[in-house]
């Protein structure tokens, strides 16, 4: 068993269509901004202002979606040369061993991306240095804080009384860009669990390796072969 990824059933489908649907998405909105930028650069001698700082946004929820898309679909790069030294059950046991690590690593990475959106959200972040043992309830909000230069859509304007006091923002809030933190870092932690039951279930026996060159050279001597 390789371990990849095959979605079940209809659900198991759509919901991967949609996972997918977003990275594109992401991708392409990068894409036509920097290239209607260019444009306007260089033919207009203009420029959107504000394209430059959407598109490193774009960047960032690409890169951190795409991680927890990653370890969904068993693309991460990964070595097993000792591993496949072991019996299957040793590969079993390595690999559950593995998951635990990353699963310990995912939780801390919650903490940390919920105290560093909270404050943004005027929300409080957690005590303790490891795990949460409670809420900074005096901790200093920073609802106020905004992107340099992304405007502020109209639609979002609630925001204005529900986490600035009422106060109106000349540019997009930072809460907004750094949502993707705690969104990436929950799919993070969902998606290895979902990867360390695989293995559980002998339904997998590899928590994250990808064999890209191995499967490059198959799909050449099949295309070699006619098939």
């Amino acid at each position: 068993m390789s371990g990849k990824y095959e979605p079940k059933g209809p659900v198991g489908h759509i919901v991967n269509g949609i996972e997918e649907t977003a990275i594109a998405v992401l991708l392409g909105l990068m894409t036509m901004l920097t290239f209607i930028n260019v444009i306007l650069r260089y033919v207009f001698n203009s420029s959107l202002i504000w394209s430059l700082e959407v598109v490193l946004v774009l960047f960032s929820w690409l890169v951190l979606f795409g991680v927890s898309y990653a370890f969904k679909v068993t693309a991460h790069l990964g070595v097993d040369a000792v591993t496949n030294l072991l019996s299957p059950k040793g590969r079993k046991i390595a690999g559950l061993f593995a998951g635990a690590v990353c699963i310990f690593y995912a939780v801390l990475l919650c903490k940390g991306a919920w105290d560093q959106w909270a404050p943004f959200a005027d929300l409080p972040p957690t005590t303790g240095t490891w795990f949460p043992t409670g809420l900074d309830t005096e901790a200093r909000g920073r609802s106020f804080f905004e992107t340099d230069q992304i405007p502020m859509l109209e639609w979002m304007r609630p925001l204005e009384d529900w986490i600035n006091y009422g106060e109106r923002y000349s540019k997009m809030p930072r809460m907004i860009p750094y949502l993707i933190l705690p969104i990436a870092s929950v799919l993070i932690l969902f998606r290895i669990c979902q990867a360390t039951w695989r293995i559980w279930k002998d339904e997998a026996t590899s928590l994250i390796v990808s064999h890209e060159a191995e499967d490059a050279v198959d799909d050449v001597a099949a295309m070699n072969r006619g098939d």
